[in-house]
């Protein structure tokens, strides 16, 4: 395997990055965080790719920050912080907002940031045998990776707080039964059910997904005449488009659409 710390390989229309910091359990540090941003970049402004795909090498999703780069910095922690922080949230924030669908496979346990990651998802695949901590509270640190945004949205603020404050480990299980993912899957069958979780989506309308991307990300911050307006014109604006033109012309002809 590359000694690259993150995989980039095309399939057609897919995207699969693959976190491969495997003897680390693909913990974060800047280099892997800095090579996550590039590929959040080149997968929002490459219009071929129409579908991401993020896992994890070896036995771990993610097992969030490096502790050890984390402690040898010493006196510059702050500093440290502040720069793996800068590169990471700068991918989690491209992963969101970009125009196309985002599937985490999770192979393994996910823990601190590694967990904001995997659960980033729209749709969130996780091998039964994973499970999910978000391990700050234990070592005297706060929640970054956007878990604070994430966390309330996906099972509400109780949960979240138990998680958080009291560092509760969540199997795969319950995670999906509370919705902090999608499924749960036995671990020998999480591949191939995720591959054709992912060839749906690459045959999808890109478009029409990614508009409803947006319109999900806006709902807990507007009312409901604003997310009703932003959601037609957005339905206009979509006729407009070769998918939606297609779509369209495929419901009233009864045949399937074609969207490449």
């Amino acid at each position: 395997m590359s000694d690259a710390v993150l995989l980039f390989e095309r399939e057609g229309a897919v995207a699969r990055l693959t976190l491969n910091r495997a003897k680390a359990g693909n913990a974060l540090d800047v280099p892997l965080c800095r090579a996550l941003t590039e590929a959040a970049i080149e997968c929002d402004e490459d219009e071929s790719i129409r579908c991401v795909v993020l896992t994890g090498a070896g036995k771990l999703f993610c097992g969030g920050g490096d502790g050890h780069m984390i402690a040898s910095a010493g006196e510059r922690t702050s500093h440290y912080l502040k720069e793996i922080t800068a590169y990471f949230h700068a991918a989690v924030a491209r992963f969101a907002r970009m125009p196309k669908p985002l599937v985490t496979v999770i192979n393994g346990p996910a823990a601190g940031a590694g967990l904001s990651l995997a659960v980033l998802g729209d749709i969130a695949l996780a091998a039964r045998s994973a499970h999910f901590t978000l391990a700050y509270s234990a070592i005297g640190l706060s929640p970054d990776g956007g878990s604070t945004w994430l966390l309330p949205r996906l099972i509400g603020l109780r949960r979240t707080q138990e998680m958080m404050l009291l560092n509760k480990r969540v199997s795969a299980e319950e995670g999906a039964k509370i919705g902090l993912i999608t499924r749960a899957i036995d671990d020998d069958a999480l591949q191939s059910e995720a591959d054709a979780v992912v060839q749906t989506l690459a045959v999808s309308a890109t478009t029409a997904l990614g508009q409803a991307r947006q319109l999900l990300t806006d709902t807990f911050s507007n009312g409901l005449e604003t997310q009703m307006e932003l959601e037609a014109r957005a339905l206009a604006a979509l006729a407009r488009t070769p998918y939606g033109r297609e779509g369209v012309g495929a419901f009233a002809a009864k045949r399937r659409p074609n969207f490449d």
